[in-house]
């Protein structure tokens, strides 16, 4: 979706009759169309192929004969049994990139293992680290590892591109689930290896600098950011906590990280008295970063949101006239966009073959034998 929001066409080859997976994920759906898959699939074309057969193989590869970039995510070595796998489509065509996207790698003794978004979630460590101290393990909200492993692809994929323009050439590209969470553990990651202790829980709170998480005003929740000692000083004084910024046990961060439970009492029962758009109100003047906990109904009708065209509407061939989030990226002379919405099953099998060479009898005789 990256690539095709920054210009490039892409062909989303799916299986006769059912397509992808996530069609069938719902509900909610929109006259049958599953809004998780409207989610991510907008600006590609559909054409279903049925590659167990020699002619749908046969044009996989005619595809992969004049195309950039292939993307696939088969378990390691399914690709190969039919006919899509690198080897394959790179003595076709030598300057193909082709990107695998597995659970667990191309290699390793966990090749073959199958993987969904959770299990890389719980591999990876997250599980471990989201969540409030002492209660059951809990997953990321959306689907952080799938997520962060498309944009892995994306960036390889647009590296091999640049290497491809030196070099003439193209190569395989690698991406895994687990590895793509593991590399997100950032300053997790840095806590784990300059002290060997596995970090704990902390709910919205931040390992090694506090106050940094959501407290509760009168009415509902909000979060502060208190990232440094100069903060804290104008966090203190345009909340009049003079007391609390006095205190030595809170002088400097590595203080406050000591007594962070005392802390929290004493900001909780502070902010207990106001409503949580009133403080947000009083720490934003004191030039402190915050903000309110949003839901997802406030974050499509928040003023900044709606200003970056982070929502944005598309006509769906069924489902009408859909909303989709906006592109994240803004560039200045070659802005990405959305120009189509997600496809129906098989919408673009017909134009796609047409650009291949094949008449419209041939097509009419593939359909038939349910090769697409």
């Amino acid at each position: 979706m990256i690539l095709a929001d920054l210009g490039a066409e892409v062909i989303k080859v799916e299986r006769p009759g059912t397509g992808d997976g996530s069609r069938q994920w719902g509900p909610p759906f929109i006259q049958g169309e599953s809004g998780y898959f409207l989610s991510i699939n907008r600006n590609k074309k559909s054409m279903t192929l049925n590659l167990q057969s020699e002619k749908g193989r046969a044009i996989l590869q005619r595809i992969a004969s004049s195309c950039d970039v292939v993307v696939e995510n088969f378990r390691p070595g399914t690709a190969q049994r039919l006919g899509a796998d690198y080897a394959t489509l790179s003595s076709i065509n030598s300057k193909i990139i082709y990107c695998s996207i597995s659970g667990f790698g191309q290699d390793g003794p966990y090749r073959l293992k199958p993987s969904y978004d959770i299990v890389g979630q719980a591999m990876g460590g997250l599980m471990s680290l989201t969540g409030e101290k002492d209660r059951p393990p809990v997953k990321i909200g959306v689907a952080i590892s799938d997520i962060f492993a498309g944009m892995f692809a994306a960036i390889g994929i647009l590296g091999a591109v640049i290497a491809r323009d030196r070099m003439g050439r193209g190569q395989m590209i690698d991406v895994s689930l687990l590895d793509g969470v593991i590399s997100i553990l950032s300053h997790q990651a840095g806590y784990f290896f300059a002290s060997g202790e596995n970090p704990e829980k902390l709910g919205s709170a931040h390992p090694t600098i506090a106050p940094y998480q959501a407290f509760k005003g009168s009415d509902s929740y909000f979060v502060v950011a208190v990232g440094n000692d100069s903060l804290w000083k104008r966090f203190c004084q345009g909340l009049g906590l003079n007391e609390v910024m006095t205190d030595a046990r809170f002088a400097t961060n590595p203080d406050r990280l000591k007594n962070r439970d005392e802390l929290t009492q004493i900001l909780q029962k502070v902010f207990s008295t106001k409503s949580s758009r009133e403080w947000v109100e009083l720490i934003e003047a004191a030039g402190v970063p915050c903000g309110p906990v949003l839901s997802l109904s406030e974050i499509f009708e928040h003023p900044q949101v709606l200003h970056r065209r982070m929502v944005e509407e598309v006509q769906h061939t069924k489902a009408g006239k859909i909303k989709v989030v906006g592109v994240p990226f803004k560039l200045s002379d070659t802005p990405a966009s959305i120009r189509t919405p997600p496809p129906t099953l098989g919408e673009h099998s017909k134009e796609v073959l047409r650009s291949l060479g094949y008449g419209d009898e041939e097509i009419d005789e593939l359909a038939k034998s349910g090769v697409i």
